[in-house]
């Protein structure tokens, strides 16, 4: 591991939480993590930072969607299943990222995503409630392909291509396909998290690019803001949850239209 002073390494810690608590609540902590690594490891190659990246957010991720599976009611086979489809399509979007620039696709997502915020906006009961006919509707089984299919192949693949705001168009895709509220699909969203930082990160273990030693001291942080994200969101409920949305969203579309000012 390389030589870290104890300043950085108290704000990677301070970051690791923060990101675990953003990520539980919506989806997004990567936006603080990865940007927290790279600037407090300026010399450490890439590939660790990512690797490194992957070590602590797995285990905040897993953490929120324990928490989540016991007090939320989650269909762990859908989600599971849904998260096996995102893995496959992050690995095919990944086959596909060294030909396609992000200057082409950061122009896009940003469209899509102030698209997304105007439409959370407009429609306030927009995640606040189950859609249908009452509360306890089940879901037809051509919804549920569809959220398979389209929502984890295709957001896996985004994932694997470019992705920033992954977690963040899992809850809203949850959302409208699936009649989730909000906090249910915060909570799905986590369990899909999981399957795809597990494939990423056992390849980069495989490469040995992890710094393990500062990713498990991160990871305890990471892991407690990522609890504490999931039980604030539980009790607060979904309207916590869609402000929360709203300001990542934003901070998303910032952060992206910065580094299209700056490339």
């Amino acid at each position: 591991m390389p030589e870290i002073t104890l300043t950085t390494l108290v704000f990677l810690c301070l970051a690791a939480a923060a990101a675990g608590w953003i990520d539980a609540v919506v989806g997004g902590g990567g936006l603080l993590l990865l940007p927290a690594l790279l600037l407090g490891l300026p010399n450490v190659p890439a590939a660790h930072v990512l690797g490194t990246n992957k070590a602590v957010a797995i285990v905040g991720t897993t953490g929120a969607a324990v928490t989540y599976v016991r007090k939320a009611p989650v269909q762990v086979g859908t989600a599971v299943r849904i998260g096996l489809m995102a893995l496959a399509g992050s690995m095919t979007g990944a086959f596909f990222a060294a030909g396609i620039s992000s200057d082409v696709l950061r122009p896009v997502i940003m469209v899509v995503l102030l698209a997304v915020a105007a439409f959370v906006m407009l429609r306030p009961s927009f995640g606040t409630a189950a859609a249908g006919d009452g509360a306890g509707k089940k879901v037809t089984r051509a919804r549920t392909v569809t959220a398979i299919v389209l929502v984890g192949g295709g957001i896996g693949f985004y994932d694997g291509l470019f992705g920033p705001g992954t977690g963040t168009f899992l809850v809203l895709a949850l959302t409208a396909v699936l009649h989730l509220d909000l906090v249910t699909a915060s909570a799905t969203a986590k369990i899909v998290n999981v399957c795809t930082n597990a494939g990423a990160l056992a390849m980069f273990a495989y490469q040995g690019t992890v710094l393990w030693q500062l990713a498990a001291l991160m990871a305890v942080f990471n892991l407690a803001g990522g609890m504490f994200g999931a039980r604030m969101a539980l009790r607060k409920g979904s309207e916590f949850v869609r402000g929360v949305l709203l300001v990542v969203v934003f901070s998303l579309v910032a952060k992206l239209g910065f580094d299209q000012w700056t490339a």
